[in-house]
């Protein structure tokens, strides 16, 4: 499927939403996020963001501890439900037109995840949060990511992480770790580099899905974002 040139998907943690709070959704970040967004779009991209739900609640470290698996990831949708409704709120008062779309039916809180609507609304310039995940258990949020960006056809997926860029190891932990500015979808899985799981890197692999791995805080910097510049600051799977 041919991709759209001016389209991306934008893969946020939910981490990130909580600022300076223990746990939570941090208003100042949101606004914060928004100035970002806001300058994306007038820039002239169609934006797609996938939102994690880490701020509230892991699935996984729920599993880990006992709860079933199903439930947990259950509650970690529905946490992801909860960012996007506050990103939304806060994107629309920077003036951007946004659509909340969840792919666990949540209908009387967002919209259910229809891929034409979403289609719809990006080709109309109109910011898409999808949030529910995949809408199934098992999956993380870098698959959804993957997988919604394959099906909007994006022609980029930008991953904001703690780091700057893609390391032969965890640069946080080992000083001695070398940082890439390319790698081919060959060379990450030659040298097992941790980008994104296994299921998310597949996808993006086989639908040619380049993978922008930049630093969180350039979003986070209180001003206007060049995705142009972005894509020199950070390091590129393709």
């Amino acid at each position: 499927m041919e991709k759209i040139s001016n389209r991306i998907l934008l893969k946020l943690s939910g981490e990130v939403l909580k600022g300076d709070l223990d746990q939570g959704i941090s208003s100042e970040v949101c606004r914060t996020l928004a100035i970002a967004v806001k300058s994306i779009v007038d820039s002239g991209y169609q934006l797609g963001i996938v939102i994690g739900g880490g701020n509230f609640f892991r699935g996984g470290e729920a599993a880990a501890a006992g709860m079933p698996r199903t439930p947990a990831d259950h509650m970690g949708m529905l946490a992801t439900i909860m960012n996007g409704i506050s990103l939304k709120h806060h994107f629309e008062q920077a003036g951007c037109k946004t659509h909340v779309m969840s792919g666990l039916e949540c209908p009387k809180a967002v919209e259910n995840y229809i891929w034409r609507n979403a289609m719809e609304s990006l080709d109309r310039g109109e910011v898409v949060i999808f949030v529910g995940g995949t809408g199934s258990p098992y999956f993380t949020t870098d698959t959804a990511a993957a997988l919604r960006a394959s099906e909007i056809q994006a022609n980029m997926l930008l991953k904001a992480t703690k780091v700057d860029g893609i390391y032969s190891k965890d640069p946080m932990k080992h000083s001695d770790a070398k940082r890439y500015d390319k790698v081919s979808y060959d060379q990450v899985l030659e040298e097992n580099l941790k980008i994104m799981d296994a299921t998310a890197f597949a996808l993006c692999r086989s639908n040619e899905i380049p993978i922008l791995i930049f630093k969180m805080d350039y979003l986070l910097a209180g001003k206007p974002v060049d995705v142009k510049e972005l894509g020199q600051l950070g390091s590129l799977v393709h």
